[in-house]
């Protein structure tokens, strides 16, 4: 007993600081979707260095620990053990202090699950030192030398190179209660919307789903009272949260956006939400690593027009809805020529919308929003909103509310530089649209990327063309960031006839200010595509 309350309390005192400065690995696991898999891809990265940082900082408490517990054995074993223990903690801290200057560009999300991932984590990580002091006095006791047993506790400095891993196995074991309790919490948001006789609209597609979602929340607003799917919340805990939430009592209409990454993931949507109407945005190569074909990405997403819902569909859909229904009785097709005289500008955009064949149903819009998929979101938002009622003057006064959607080609400007933030995009035709608006400025112009992710086989393939379309643009300074896919970009850019002096490769975000300072000044225009999260 009187060796096992001080394990013990050393066990605590170690936990606590291994789990204080792991709260940024926590938070890369939640960027990863809480999948292990993709965290130890992250982790595994050659500009990763959380692991080199782990093994410095084992080596620093193998010193101090080594050389404290020798230069004080006058003490006696157990003396010199509790002054050796002084430089250890010592070392933590000072890494806990340091550790601050290393962010997250995705801050952590303190959430419910965050905590519980976090509880289970300092347990496992006790455990864990416990075992190790434990084996270590054991291997002690059986050795028997007193030199060794001065010695004996050092190899421990190596516990915070295992902490991913135990990051790793208590995210699993968590996540076990999670899925329990998740299936709970989405069956009863499904009970409670089956109790109402609120209007449901369920939005899908490869892209544009959120800014479709937040055009045809503003439009019907005009007539209704809506509850959107905040954000990106597009999984079947998203909707249930929507769905408890407080704003959603009284409302008339519910629009869930409703996101894949694999096959039944739409199915399960439908089934909780039962939408009455649809947006079917488009398919693309977006999410390959998992769909792997287009096709399988069109497959799994026509859940929605399966389910029976009204279903509105984008221009590039209409072969393939038509190939793979028989019926079409609930589709609706938009057609390209209900949009003309479109005029797009660096600013903003107009087009006159005809919604039928009479004069009232013709409009001139003018909207903040910018380029061609902006029209067709409009002109998709504006074809629903017409088929649940609306006329063409509250149509054109809802488009005239909508305001850009922050990080999908949202224009601002800051220090008299024109910005062009498309951070949230992450597809081929949304970076080719995004690359058109920039040209559309005067003055010199920047573009910031890392390349498309989750294209799967086709990664490398659709990040040339989007060096050679960076050639195209010809813009006067490409700043490549990160390592994960800029060799294919810088590959296509060059092969393109890009200039290679306009060229930059940088590693983060944050190495890219200075080029930005230098290159770019006020009347200038940047476009910063896509902006990927720490994991990637």
């Amino acid at each position: 007993m009187g060796e096992v309350l001080p394990r013990i309390a050393a066990c605590i005192v170690c936990a606590t600081l291994f789990s204080l400065f792991s709260v940024k690995m926590i938070g890369a696991m939640q960027q990863s979707g809480y999948k292990g898999g993709i965290f130890l891809r992250w982790l595994k990265r050659r500009d990763n260095m959380l692991l080199n940082r782990l093994c410095v900082l084992s080596l620093c408490l193998a010193l101090v620990s080594a050389v404290a517990v020798l230069c004080f054995s006058f003490l006696g074993t157990q003396g010199a053990l509790l002054v050796s223990a002084i430089p250890f903690v010592g070392l933590l801290f000072a890494f806990l202090y340091s550790d601050k200057k290393y962010t997250l560009k995705v801050p952590v999300k303190k959430t419910g699950r965050f905590y519980r991932l976090f509880a289970v984590y300092f347990l496992f990580v006790s455990c864990f030192c416990y075992a190790f002091i434990a084996l270590l006095a054991f291997l002690a006791a059986w050795n028997g030398s007193p030199l060794y047993r001065l010695i004996a506790y050092v190899p421990f400095a190596v516990a915070p190179v295992f902490l991913p891993l135990l990051l790793v196995a208590s995210n699993a074991c968590e996540g076990i209660f999670e899925t329990v309790r998740n299936r709970k919490f989405v069956k009863r948001a499904g009970q409670v919307l089956d109790e109402t006789e609120i209007i449901r609209v369920g939005v899908v597609g490869s892209y544009g789903k959120t800014s479709v979602k937040n055009i045809l929340k503003t439009l019907l607003a005009q007539k209704y009272t809506v509850i959107e799917t905040p954000a990106s919340f597009n999984t079947p805990i998203g909707i249930a949260k929507t769905v408890f939430s407080s704003d959603f009592a009284g409302k008339q209409v519910l629009i869930a956006e409703m996101g894949a990454r694999k096959a039944g993931d739409i199915a399960e949507l439908c089934s909780l939400v039962k939408p009455d109407y649809a947006l079917f945005t488009g398919v693309a190569e977006q999410h390959m690593a998992t769909f792997k074909t287009v096709e399988n990405a069109f497959e799994e997403k026509s859940e929605i027009i399966k389910s029976g819902a009204y279903t509105v569909c984008g221009v590039d859909l209409k072969d393939r809805v038509q190939s793979a229904f028989t019926t079409l009785e609930n589709v609706e097709f938009i057609q390209a020529d209900s949009v003309s005289e479109i005029d797009f500008y660096a600013t903003e955009t107009q087009f006159t919308l005809r919604l039928g064949e009479g004069k009232k149903d013709s409009v001139r819009i003018k909207t903040k929003l910018l380029g061609r998929a902006a029209v067709e979101n409009i002109l998709l938002a504006a074809t629903l909103a017409k088929k649940m009622g609306l006329t063409a003057d509250e149509i054109a006064q809802g488009v005239a509310n909508v305001q850009p959607i922050a990080h999908r080609l949202q224009y601002y400007q800051r220090g008299g530089v024109h910005i062009l933030d498309d951070g949230y995009n992450a597809n081929p035709r949304g970076a080719k649209e995004a690359l058109e608006a920039l040209c559309r400025f005067v003055g010199r112009k920047c573009v910031v990327t890392p390349g498309i992710v989750e294209c799967g086989a086709l990664e490398t393939q659709i990040n040339e063309t989007l060096g050679a379309e960076l050639a195209a643009a010809n813009p006067d300074t490409v700043i490549l960031v990160g390592e994960t896919l800029v060799g294919a970009v810088k590959t296509g850019y060059l092969n393109g006839g890009g200039t290679q002096e306009n060229l930059f490769v940088v590693p983060t975000l944050e190495r890219a200010q200075p080029l930005l300072l230098e290159r770019v000044g006020a009347g200038d225009c940047v476009l910063f595509l896509n902006d990927l999260p720490d994991v990637y």
